[in-house]
């Protein structure tokens, strides 16, 4: 048992990635549509470019978007209006009139003429009430058909015009009076009818819309059927007009039978193997050209992370309108992992996530050529991605590739340019400006991972940062020193291909140690006096030797990235404080000394960029001894430190070849010439 979780343990690195792998893998299937695809591409107005195809089963033809579309609108326009009545208002009021008649005229009116206002008064009921008056008005059109109902019984059908708006019922009651010449008792009647009128008809809205639905629900969604092995299209037939309509049915019968059918397994088994092989070969290429990323499981879940999170945007957008599919910034994908790692990573994964988005978009070849484009072009044109000019260039070079590729794919497909739609280019720009979004979310994802970018290098080189200050005014020495090497390093840097911002940075901050006990560093010791002089050969080599673990800790107190720590950690290696050695075995009369006490801790450099720090740190420290300097004695005096730290195998771990080493010997000693303004020698 305890063998078994030893070995766990030593395994724990790959056990999280094959965890990772399957967790990654099961969530991209589960985003992905559950359908089969039909195995055919066909356009609308092009020839059929496979072989003749036949029904491979019974289905029904499908009407078009369109016409459904229509048939409901005319089912909307003809639908009709429901009106509830109130029978008893209108009893109320006539009830009311009578009692209240009296009152409104007075009694010196003839008999005869009281009469005919009398009936007056029950014409404009009966003209108010004969269809009813609203409680409200509606915006309906005045000719909608509206149906009134009395106890859930229709008692008459008309124009919607037809019912009295309360707002009417002043010119109704005109009306009326005018017919009968009776212009004289308009305020009479008006003032009598304006507390008497009271509204009987209610607008049903449930029921209306429940009889809408009810007839929406009766529209068939299909026109006739096609029988199995019937010939549906001929190679090189047009697709077109019923035919189109036929293909497009087929299509959308064959993914439904495949969602419903038994094979529904084999679906998931089919998109777990694709995704996992896209999974496996980006697992395999970190392994074979990007071993350090590939054993940093942070970054690894950081590059799997990346690739889920555009998957589940693209989806999302899918599912939702799949018009919307280019605004989806798929190339701040390359721009953050360029950032990060690499070009020819960030490329490489850019690649795989489009070859799986390839499985649930539209125009899928369309959709892949142009994001992949899009993807060369951001590794080709984003470069030094601190600088805010270089990206609004290069995300208006990605949206003008973007703008390009579409119009020659809609040139392809219609043969002309009168029906595309300019309205997509507007997507293209969107995507454009969401590709800005990149900066950050580089800096949220430098908080999240733990990773550092070009952008933080950049604020980290910045000499008035506070610790670079405190560096400064603590051990001026030391801080004039560590410009030197950060001069020498990123020339060095860039002669061979290595990082040079990472690599001028770490120079700055990789003796930040030596402020914890400054005047023990002979370049702080301004008085001439030499602290070491009273101490025994050990003590000052383990003062020495424990400024790397000084400057570790002040740099993770200032928070200081571990790619930074890294410089601070190996910049000596595990070589010897020769000089204590020597003194120490001197003063031992050759009596066997523990070596490892005069040894740094280590690790060694275990990259490029470490090893060349390691170089031109020894180099620059010390040339400071160099006595009357020449050509002939730098190029002898950078030979000899570099030659020893080979021989010491300081550079085992770290990725640089013989060449790379040879190529930084020249550019220190062409650097140290300059600084000691040498002339050639010339021969005598």
């Amino acid at each position: 048992m305890k063998d078994f979780i030893n070995k766990l343990y030593r395994n724990h690195s790959m056990i999280y990635k094959g965890l990772l792998f399957v967790f990654t893998t099961i969530l991209i299937v589960y985003l992905f549509p559950k359908t089969g695809k039909f195995k055919y591409n066909f356009e609308k107005g092009k020839p059929w470019q496979s072989e003749n195809l036949y029904a491979p089963f019974n289905f029904a033809i499908k009407k078009s978007e369109d016409e459904i579309a229509q048939e409901k609108k005319t089912i909307i326009d003809h639908s009709f209006l429901y009106f509830n009545v109130d029978p008893s208002v209108e009893e109320d009021v006539r009830n009311s009139y009578e009692n209240q008649f009296r009152s409104a005229f007075a009694d010196s009116i003839p008999k005869r003429e009281l009469k005919l206002l009398y009936d007056t008064g029950e014409t404009i009921i009966k003209e108010l009430y004969f269809y009813g008056v609203l409680t409200e008005t509606y915006n309906f059109p005045n000719d909608k058909t509206s149906v009134i109902l009395e106890d859930r019984v229709e008692k008459h059908t008309t124009k919607y015009e037809n019912l009295v708006k309360q707002d009417q019922v002043t010119s109704i009651i005109n009306k009326v009076l005018n017919e009968k010449n009776l212009s004289a008792y308009k305020n009479d009647f008006t003032s009598l009818f304006f507390d008497l009128v009271k509204p009987n008809l209610t607008y049903d809205k449930s029921f209306t819309e429940k009889v809408l639905n009810e007839d929406l629900n009766k529209i068939a969604y299909t026109r006739g059927s096609i029988e199995k092995e019937t010939l549906i299209i001929s190679k090189g037939e047009i697709v077109e007009g019923k035919k189109y309509q036929i293909l497009e049915s087929l299509k959308s019968e064959y993914e439904s039978q495949i969602w419903s059918a038994s094979n529904y397994n084999w679906i998931l088994v089919a998109y777990t193997l694709l995704v996992s092989l896209a999974l496996l070969m980006l697992l395999l290429f970190l392994r074979k050209y990007r071993m350090e990323v590939f054993e940093n499981n942070t970054k690894v879940t950081f590059i799997f992370f990346n690739i889920l999170l555009m998957v589940f945007i693209t989806t999302f957008v899918v599912n939702y309108n799949s018009q919307y599919i280019y605004v989806v910034p798929i190339c701040i994908l390359p721009l953050v992992f360029k950032a990060f790692f690499d070009a020819r990573l960030g490329l490489f994964a850019h690649v795989i996530t489009v070859l799986l988005l390839g499985s649930i978009v539209p125009n899928s070849y369309e959709y892949m050529f142009l994001q992949i484009i899009a993807g060369i072009v951001t590794i080709l044109t984003v470069s030094e991605l601190y600088k805010r000019a270089n990206l609004f260039i290069s995300v208006g070079q990605i949206t003008l590739i973007y703008i390009i590729a579409y119009f020659a794919f809609f040139v392809i497909h219609e043969g002309s340019i009168e029906t595309i739609k300019w309205e997509t280019f507007i997507w293209f720009i969107l995507c454009g400006l969401a590709t800005l979004f990149v900066q950050p979310l580089i800096y949220i994802y430098e908080k999240l991972f733990g990773l550092v970018s070009d952008v933080s290098l950049l604020e980290l080189s910045d000499t008035n940062t506070k610790l670079l200050k405190e560096l400064s005014n603590k051990a001026p020495g030391t801080f004039h020193h560590s410009l030197n090497v950060a001069n020498l390093a990123e020339s060095c840097a860039n002669e061979v291909g290595a990082n040079a911002m990472l690599i001028r940075v770490g120079a700055l901050y990789h003796d930040i140690g030596k402020m914890k006990n400054p005047t023990y560093f002979i370049e702080n010791q301004s008085t001439g006096i030499n602290p070491h002089d009273e101490l025994s050969s050990r003590e000052s080599a383990k003062i020495i030797i424990d400024h790397v673990i000084a400057g570790i800790e002040i740099a993770k107190k200032y928070n200081l990235p571990d790619r930074v720590i890294d410089f601070i950690r190996t910049h000596h290696g595990t070589s010897m404080v020769y000089y204590f050695y020597i003194k120490e075995k001197e003063f031992q009369n050759d009596h066997q000394i523990d070596k490892s006490e005069f040894c740094y801790p280590g690790p060694k450099p275990f990259s490029k960029e470490t090893a060349i720090l390691m170089m031109c740190d020894s180099v620059e420290a010390a040339s400071k001894s160099l006595k009357e300097p020449t050509s002939t004695k730098i190029d002898a005096f950078v030979e000899n430190i570099i030659n020893k730290q080979i021989e010491e195998e300081q550079f085992l771990n770290a990725n640089i070849t013989f060449k790379e080493i040879q190529s930084i010997k020249k550019v220190l000693k062409h650097k140290l010439a300059n600084i000691y303004h040498l002339r050639i020698e010339y021969p005598e």
